[in-house]
């Protein structure tokens, strides 16, 4: 991939000058803990008289000579040697940790040196070696110095979790908040970062699994950490606008976001092909689609001229009742992407939020939640993200049946799919399926920008293509009077649903819809549309704003109608190998104008789904207050007939 304009390369003799002063760090340096709490722990010798540290080697002149234990003394290279204290060798694994740390601690310091110069550090550091640093510089001074160490502590986390994430197994370790965050200047941040991570090393790193695990999850802990801490230090301006790419590992640092390889997952699921899919045409229209609006995401602006020209679908909720297709559904969307990856030679990365994800522990599950957002939106990779069943992985706010996971779940959900730090750049899409999205949180349900009604077979055409796929070919029993899947000719049937919402299919809402028609007349004008509107609002307060929003995308996806070319797909040189502006243009000439009789299908079709969820919801609810009712007087009628004592 080349180098976008904004990427600065950085060099490896920038990083190689650095090296020296990383391997001293890891060999052993003297740290007094000043926010940390120092672990009681003694690396245990190998055997008498033999230790498992190294000699520790005063700087202080006049002092080299003499021997002496240091309380607070940080040996990375002696603490990772005695993870395993049953081998006294060192083994590859943590050999190569050792070398994966020591190069981040390079790129830490070469980053924050290039960080140094374009802030104006540089200048205030010789000044003040000097003695001449003015007294009206100070706290510019002390300020770029703490913007300083919060970068290397940042880059150093992140070149960590890079260079080590292809060394993690399923070993989990809870390494708790970071806590020694110093911001003195980057060289004092790093003692404190390193002193934490011996110690953590120190508690959890019992074999090689889990000294990587433990790493990894120190890393992250410091990221999180230092990213929050940022979000309100000043003089940062200098790195978050800025790239750099390191080459050799082509590890890339923008700003405080985390890096991580492109590495496709390996899918073991059986992919459906389209004419599988029997019934459901919007959905599936939509689903092939947007399977192919991903394939336009542009690796080097990293961005999708879709996402630029609004129609990209983020996220959809996809609902039905059971057995109508959804999983089906999945496998035919998961199926197409990773065929178009495969021949463009682009990294596709699928995962599903299970139930696997809701943990006891405290905290755990929105952390799996966000471990499974930040796999799919990672901008190096074609992702596409399932949650499938969310009714019963994500909490509904207010619901005394909802568990603590669930609602971490819930919360972690709604900040990534809308939130304020929300970024679509159009390179991987979320799906949410359910059998009762009545039960899923109003809130969360309408991130959803689009719905996919997945209604199943429909028609008696539908009926006779479905039993004739799933027969097979094993049996002589002659098809008759029947032109097999001719009813699931896709445009044709998209184009009957499409016009199948020009009128309100929700009873609730045919009635708004008549109501504002023999008001107003016929809805031909943004006034009037706004309108009708309004009108359903006051039926469903739960019609907001948000509402609105994705009714308006989903028109943007529908001038956006049009299929990009299967030979686009088949030959990437076409489309899919050519730059940035190229492609938007190429979209751009295939565009739709909006007309009127979109917007009322979209808004109808939004709406009726909406009206249906709330209706469903409001039963279940009166469902469950009868039934209690009636096992309350039934239990009062035994309690007052049988014998008390």
């Amino acid at each position: 991939m080349s180098q976008t304009s904004d990427q600065m390369e950085m060099r490896e003799e920038d990083i190689a000058k650095h090296v020296a002063m990383a391997q001293s760090l890891i060999e052993g340096f003297d740290h007094a803990p000043r926010i940390g709490k120092a672990v009681d722990d003694a690396t245990p010798e190998r055997s008498s008289g033999i230790g498992t540290r190294r000699r520790f080697r005063s700087t202080t002149p006049g002092l080299v000579t003499q021997r002496r234990t240091v309380t607070g003394a940080v040996q990375l290279i002696a603490r990772v040697e005695a993870a395993d204290g049953d081998d006294a060798l060192m083994s590859p694994l943590q050999a190569t940790v050792l070398h994966d740390l020591r190069r981040a601690i390079a790129i830490a310091l070469a980053v924050a040196e290039n960080f140094a110069d374009h802030a104006g550090l540089a200048d205030l550091k010789r000044s003040n070696l000097e003695g001449a640093l003015p007294p009206a510089r100070k706290t510019e001074f002390s300020e770029l110095l703490a913007a300083e160490a919060l970068v290397t502590l940042y880059v150093f986390g992140n070149a960590t979790a890079y260079l080590l994430s292809s060394h993690l197994t399923e070993v989990t370790v809870e390494v708790g908040d970071f806590d020694e965050m110093l911001t003195d200047n980057g060289q004092v941040a790093l003692h404190g970062a390193l002193w934490e991570l011996d110690s953590d090393i120190a508690a959890h790193a019992s074999d090689d699994a889990r000294l990587v695990a433990t790493v990894c999850a120190f890393a992250e802990s410091l990221m999180e950490k230092v990213a929050l801490r940022a979000t309100t230090a000043p003089r940062l301006e200098a790195f978050a606008a800025a790239a750099w790419h390191v080459d050799a590992d082509d590890f890339t640092v923008r700003g405080f976001s985390p890096a991580s390889k492109a590495k496709s997952t390996t899918l073991t699921m059986s992919f459906k092909k389209p004419n599988e899919v029997v019934g459901n045409h919007i959905a599936k229209y939509q689903s092939m689609k947007l399977a192919k609006m991903l394939m336009a995401y542009d690796f080097d602006r990293r961005l999708n001229p879709f996402a630029d020209l609004g129609g990209f679908i983020f996220t959809f909720m996809g609902d039905g009742a059971p057995g109508t297709g959804k999983t089906t559904l999945i496998q035919m969307m998961a199926g197409l992407i990773s065929e178009y990856c495969r021949n463009a030679g682009y990294p596709f990365r699928y995962q599903n939020l299970s139930t696997d994800n809701i943990d006891s522990y405290q905290g755990k599950s929105g952390q799996n939640a966000k471990a499974f957002i930040n796999n799919i939106i990672d901008p190096s990779v074609i992702g596409f993200g399932t949650i499938d069943d969310i009714d019963q992985l994500a909490g509904k706010r207010g619901d005394r049946q909802s568990s603590a996971g669930q609602l971490e779940i819930t919360a972690v959900l709604m900040e990534s799919f809308a939130g304020a730090n929300t970024v679509v750049r159009g390179n991987c899409t979320f799906g949410m399926f359910s059998n009762y999205p009545e039960n899923v949180d109003d809130a969360l349900r309408q991130r959803a920008g689009a719905r996919f009604l997945v209604d199943g077979p429909q028609t008696r055409e539908d009926y006779v293509d479905i039993l004739y796929l799933l027969m097979g070919k094993n049996h002589d029993i002659p098809l008759g009077d029947h032109q097999a899947f001719e009813a699931q000719a896709i445009k044709k049937a998209v184009a009957a649903s499409f016009a199948g919402h020009a009128k309100p299919h929700e009873a609730g809402l045919l009635e708004v819809y008549n109501a504002v028609q023999s008001k107003i007349g016929a809805l031909d004008t943004i006034n009037k549309l706004g309108t009708y509107l309004k009108a359903i609002q006051e039926a469903d307060p739960r019609f907001t704003g948000r509402a609105i929003k994705n009714i308006t995308d989903a028109v943007k996806v529908r001038a956006m109608d049009f299929e990009l070319p299967d030979e686009w797909m088949e030959q990437p040189d076409l489309f899919l190998f050519k730059d940035y502006d190229t492609k938007k243009a190429m979209i751009e000439d295939m565009r739709q104008p909006i007309t009127v009789e979109m917007v009322v299908q979209e808004i109808n079709r939004y709406a009726d789904s909406e009206f249906r969820y709330a209706d469903k919801s409001d039963e279940v609810a009166i469902e469950n207050m009868v039934r209690d009712f009636g096992r309350n007087e039934e239990a009062k009628k035994r309690y007052l007939g049988g014998e008390r004592g």
